[in-house]
């Protein structure tokens, strides 16, 4: 039988999956770094994830083999960090390797002195060499070696590294933003567009929702019609390529290919949340229902498989399934004729592609694989009108099947699921359901988006007011850094505008005063990552890049700037202009590395909308009217209620709402735009003509 190491006392699923490894792993704990003094041996840091498909193959190529740990543990203290739970750990050894090596990923392998600073980093290591990679079995020997007979040398090189990673702040020298920076980003996205298959770049692709969000602002400014071109192609082809699961729903994280085919098939919460929030506005922009079906299939996915029973949801499930990538979500023709009669086996492999010997290659072998994946090369009604089928038929046939093969489907061995629950992502999700709620009038987005957050009121703030990470099987832990703090201000922000209920508002107050008084760089301007009271680290960062997920930075950006529209509170526009002027030069370099943030630029130099409705209290509002508003695709506003009954609250914290009132006893919108203000109305026609108009 074998004996656990100290992991198994973690509630980590990541960290749980490597219990069993003969490697003497620890958790990220003073407990390793003073034995590592205490015996003089450098720290083996390992960072990966409970889904990432290389980190598994490390593990059973390296981690559970005897040789390798017996190397292992002799030469190092080894430690174990997923990146979810401790994103200021790998934000910091990951800007090294990058730094050293000019590029990253996971897992990520670093050494280190028992002070916490590198001298070497990579990512995956085979156990013997192959792929150009240095093996575990020859590399562990040379660094033993390195550290035994040239320490000071080590010492020496660490130091320079710790430096230089120390050193890597943005500059100082401020150049000015204006407008002409979102048209800089958009010039960047337009070179980097694939025109055929949509998207940024080539292999491998990512779908980088804020970009197609910032496009779509840039579009709604400037009438570009080129803008909604890009975010249009960008979202069809993946709907109809293999990054989509058509079968059970929701997105794979990216596709190993330009033509979103093979998709690296993990999902993760993040992709779900931003993804759904790039159809959802895609659809008010165009009213395209493609769109807003595709928003509905992610929910649907999201509540059925990710979902906590209390309400939060789950972080991410696996590519793997019985130890190879993609086998849940893979199919053979002969499978799909015995589950499908004829008929439908003729038609579902006609109309998703499936091929007798498979319809993908595996680049790594260079071979037809015998599976297929499902994707559509053509619309529903392009494929319906050449069956000559009615469009509502085919899709009804087509949700026949697809059901048929969903419930054969779960009977597989499902991937392994990341049951953590992280603040951040889940304030993601809460804002993209919101979002959701407000453009297709659905009660149960709403619903589920108020229990989330209910959740993390109930589990994820601590009895002093301030925010954790992480919640996993009754446990609460880890400090709460600054995406926690500025994903859930914003989602609070859109429950507001969700619900108009003041108490959503106050606590946005609330945690952006706990953000501002521990994140805030009162030298320069800025977040960092990491509160004032957090651990000590090798450095404190502070990042503005968008990746996979957008940066704090750029979401608190959006976040102040809604704050002071909604307040007037000019100590929020003062912050605006310190972050927008420390992170200047950096930004100028490259704007389409910052989309989020340039969303929050486009509400700032943007024609903006402030509408306060009036009524009687919040359940005599005038549907019609609220319905109305939300049709429209405008980002750059903010929406408050004013019940008349017991407005002495809110008119403290909206103070410019005091005067306004109700027009013969109906809801009553007032409407204004660019520090300008029409009459009220009540009057649907007229209120059109304002939300349309120019100002």
């Amino acid at each position: 039988m074998k004996k656990p190491n100290r992991l198994i006392n973690t509630k980590n699923p990541y960290l749980l999956q490597h219990a069993y490894n003969p490697v003497d792993w620890y958790p990220w704990c003073d407990e390793a770094f003073e034995k590592a003094k205490t015996e003089n041996k450098p720290i083996f840091l390992s960072i990966g994830y409970s889904t990432c498909h290389w980190c598994h193959v490390m593990e059973k190529e390296s981690f559970e083999d005897k040789e390798v740990a017996n190397l292992m543990n002799d030469a190092f203290i080894s430690i174990k960090v997923d990146r979810e739970e401790r994103p200021d750990i790998d934000g910091i050894y990951m800007s090294v390797c990058q730094m050293i090596t000019g590029s990253g990923g996971w897992p990520l392998t670093v050494v280190m002195t028992p002070d916490k600073k590198p001298f070497f980093v990579g990512t995956y290591f085979p156990k013997y060499n192959r792929f150009n990679r240095i093996g575990m079995i020859e590399l562990i020997p040379k660094l033993k070696e390195i550290w035994t007979t040239r320490k000071d040398e080590v010492l020496r090189s660490a130091e320079e590294i710790t430096s230089a990673i120390n050193n890597q702040t943005p500059e100082t020298v401020s150049e000015e933003i204006n407008n002409a920076i979102l048209d800089k980003a958009y010039k960047e996205l337009n070179r980097n567009f694939d025109e055929e298959s949509g998207g940024f770049g080539t292999a491998p692709k990512f779908p980088s929702p804020h970009n197609l969000m910032f496009l779509l602002r840039y579009w709604k400014r400037k009438n570009e019609p080129k803008a909604l071109e890009m975010v249009e192609k960008t979202l069809i082809q993946m709907r109809l390529g293999g990054i989509y699961d058509h079968i059970g729903f929701g997105f794979a994280r990216y596709s190993t290919d330009r033509n979103w085919l093979v998709p690296h098939f993990e999902k993760m919460l993040y992709d779900q949340a931003m993804l759904l929030m790039a159809y959802t506005e895609t659809y008010l922009a165009t009213k395209n229902q493609f769109y807003k079906k595709t928003a509905e299939e992610i929910i649907e996915y999201v509540l059925r498989d990710m979902t906590h029973t209390d309400g939060g949801f789950y972080s991410a499930e696996d590519a793997d399934s019985e130890g190879e990538e993609g086998k849940f979500y893979l199919w053979n023709a002969n499978e799909i004729r015995n589950i499908l009669s004829k008929d439908e086996s003729d038609l579902i492999m006609k109309v998703f592609n499936i091929k007798e010997n498979g319809n993908w290659v595996d680049e790594s072998k260079g071979i037809t694989t015998g599976t297929n994946i499902f994707h559509l090369k053509k619309s529903s009604k392009e494929i319906s009108k050449e069956l000559n089928f009615t469009r509502d038929n085919f899709l009804e046939k087509l949700e026949t099947i697809r059901k048929k093969l969903f419930d054969y489907r779960e009977k597989r061995i499902h991937p392994h699921k990341d049951d953590k629950v992280l603040t951040d992502w889940n304030s993601l999700m809460i804002s993209a359901l919101a979002k959701a709620y407000q453009a297709f009038n659905n009660k149960a987005y709403l619903d589920a988006a108020e229990k989330s957050f209910n959740f993390i009121e109930n589990n994820l703030i601590s009895k002093n007011g301030k925010l954790l990470h992480r919640y996993k099987d009754g446990e609460a832990a880890v400090e709460a850094y600054l995406d926690n703090y500025s994903f859930l201000i914003n989602a609070l922000l859109d429950l507001y505008e969700s619900t108009f209920k003041p108490e959503y508002f106050e606590k946005a107050i609330e945690l952006q005063s706990i953000l501002d008084k521990n994140f805030w760089d009162e030298k320069s301007g800025g977040y960092f990552f990491t509160s004032i009271d957090s651990e000590i680290l090798i450095t404190r960062q502070k990042e503005l890049y968008d990746g996979a997920v957008p940066s704090g930075n750029s979401i608190s950006v959006l976040n102040l700037i809604r704050l002071n529209r909604f307040t007037t509170n000019l100590a929020y526009q003062t912050k605006i202009d310190k972050m927008v002027q420390h992170f200047s030069a950096q930004i100028h370099r490259m704007p389409s590395a910052f989309c989020m943030l340039m969303c929050g630029l486009e509400f700032m130099f943007a024609e903006t909308y402030e509408i306060v409705i009036v009524s009687l209290n919040t359940e005599d509002i005038d549907m019609k009217i609220m319905e109305l508003i939300r049709s429209y695709f405008n980002p750059n506003k903010i929406l408050i209620l004013k019940p008349t009954e017991n407005a002495e609250k809110l008119e403290k914290i909206f103070p410019y709402i005091l005067e306004m009132k109700l027009l013969e006893n109906k809801t009553t919108v007032y409407v204004c735009s660019n520090y300008s203000c029409k009459q009220p109305t009540n009057n649907a026609t007229k209120l059109r003509q304002l939300l349309e108009q120019k100002f």
